[in-house]
């Protein structure tokens, strides 16, 4: 948990260095074209592979049949190696011909940037997708802590790569840091598999374990590929319009996607083996009561935090981002997206919960079916709204497909499970609607007396902080006076997290590339 929230933060420290080099700048919008390809690879196969590789290796191990399970994690290993080493020579020398399907409104000058950023980025698709099998097989052996560190790596790497080779290499120092990021992950969790001393080379395409990991894998990959197609529209989408409005999306999808990584994902890893023995019991109204707590505590924590992103958006861009090359033009941009993309930051975090609620019950088709049909209206969306919103209809389209998807997960949770609570979950709603919107009434009144911090960073922050705390200090007091069992709830299942050292469920959806 200290690692992952370690990671979370060091990545969002990462888009704060590349806020203040780069801004919203056209070479930023190139960049993050150009990662699209490496950014869907980690999304689909990270999360999937450890998803899928774990049982199966575990399978092995739990019957004391160490040298199978080995012989299939070397064919795994060096089989995916050979398969993504020829996809990366591929991706290089085809990148002239699928870069400009990606980034199509680009000029021809920027075109030829983003051309020459992707295959520079081509080697990273290899350490992405060992990476992820590399954490498996740790994780099958229960070795957690080279794994957990993965991410803290990355971001050091980058930004400590930005920083000391900016001034030479302007945007590629970003590319380069990234690539070097991404191949470290790898790397740290080398020793401690090599340290069991059982890798070899060797190739046993026979194996019986590719069929069940095959079998296992296919679903989740078309699920997590689903969900990847929606960011590789959004970059569609957006090269057509005005230079900085794909860097702008990106600061501030990951300004409400830093809660949700923090507080969400917390709560779905603390359920999940709750939910997986009920299942396991057949015990479906023990299942039905845990589904009904995890959404409560999801309105609990996002429904404040969407009204503070929404009251808040501009002093939150500002104080985070407003600094070196992102001026006040490009706080201006950021500010007046990210009320779009905040709306949709509660059906986000429940699709969190209400994924591993299939996942726990072995509901991987629906589960898959959903986020195709999600994606699907999140791109009819994207096409009738970008003429007239431009980027906001972009993140609104997002916003409303995570909603749709969500209500649809919710249709398939309950045709699954028995004795959810609703009248309870609805009341508990209510009392937490009303006490954000008294302490968004508190926030209207703080803004009403016109006091402006000056332009420091620590006047800034410190006025933000004061905002923040009387606001959760409001909410807190009114959700104690309406008796809101959430507020105890919440803070004793995210110390059961560290009591338990419960590993955290692999998520695929937050890949920590751009």
């Amino acid at each position: 948990m200290a690692a992952t929230l370690g990671s979370t933060l060091l990545g969002f420290s990462r888009e704060v260095v590349s806020a203040t080099y780069y801004g919203t700048r056209w070479e930023m919008d190139t960049f993050l074209a150009a990662a699209v390809v490496p950014t869907i690879l980690f999304g689909v196969f990270n999360g999937a592979l450890v998803s899928a590789l774990v049982p199966a290796f575990s399978e092995y191990l739990t019957h004391r049949r160490d040298e199978e399970a080995w012989r299939l994690a070397n064919t795994v290993i060096n089989g995916l190696f050979l398969i993504l080493a020829v996809c990366a020579v591929l991706g290089y020398v085809l990148a002239p011909w699928f870069v400009p399907i990606i980034a199509h409104g680009f000029p021809p000058p920027q075109m030829g940037v983003a051309i020459h950023m992707t295959r520079w980025l081509m080697p990273s698709i290899i350490a992405v997708s060992l990476s992820g099998v590399f954490t498996a097989i740790l994780n099958a052996h229960h070795r957690f802590r080279s794994a957990a560190l993965t991410g803290i790596v990355l971001n050091i790497t980058t930004i400590s790569t930005v920083m000391f080779l900016n001034q030479r290499l302007g945007i590629f120092a970003l590319v380069i840091g990234t690539s070097l990021g991404l191949i470290a992950q790898m790397l740290i969790q080398i020793p401690a598999l090599l340290y069991m001393g059982k890798y070899r080379l060797m190739l046993d395409l026979r194996h019986p374990g590719l069929r069940r990991i095959g079998q296992v894998l296919s679903p989740i990959v078309v699920g997590s590929a689903a969900g990847q197609t929606a960011l590789f529209f959004d970059r569609y989408f957006a090269s057509t319009l005005s230079p900085g409005y794909i860097a702008g999306m990106n600061y501030v999808t990951k300004l409400v996607n830093f809660p949700q990584q923090i507080f969400a994902a917390a709560i779905a890893t603390v359920i999940f083996p709750l939910l997986a023995a009920e299942f396991a019991k057949a015990n479906r109204a023990g299942i039905g009561q845990s589904v009904a707590t995890g959404l409560r505590l999801v309105n609990f924590i996002m429904i404040p935090a969407m009204c503070a992103l929404l009251v808040l958006a501009r002093p939150i861009v500002q104080t985070l981002f407003e600094r070196g090359t992102f001026g006040p033009t490009a706080t201006d941009l950021c500010a007046g997206l990210l009320p779009y993309a905040a709306v949709g930051m509660i059906a986000l975090a429940g699709n969190v919960v209400l994924t591993r609620v299939c996942f726990a019950c072995r509901e991987t088709n629906w589960a898959v079916v959903v986020s195709v049909v999600a994606v699907t209206i999140n791109v009819a969306l994207c096409v009738a709204w970008l003429p007239t919103l431009g980027a906001r209809g972009l993140l609104l389209a997002n916003s409303l497909s995570q909603a749709i998807q969500a209500a649809l997960l919710l249709g398939v949770v309950v045709r699954i499970v028995h004795g959810v609570d609703w009248a309870k979950l609805l009341i508990s709603t209510l009392k937490i609607v009303v006490a954000s919107a008294i302490m968004v009434g508190a926030l209207h009144w703080i803004q009403a007396l016109g006091v402006e911090p000056s332009h420091a960073f620590a006047s800034r922050a410190w006025f933000l902080f004061g905002q923040i705390a009387i606001g959760a200090l409001v909410f807190v007091a009114v959700a104690r006076i309406l008796e809101v069992e959430e507020l105890s709830l919440a803070v004793r299942l995210i110390l059961q997290k560290f009591e338990r050292n419960v590993p955290s469920a692999p998520d695929s959806g937050g890949a920590p590339i751009a």
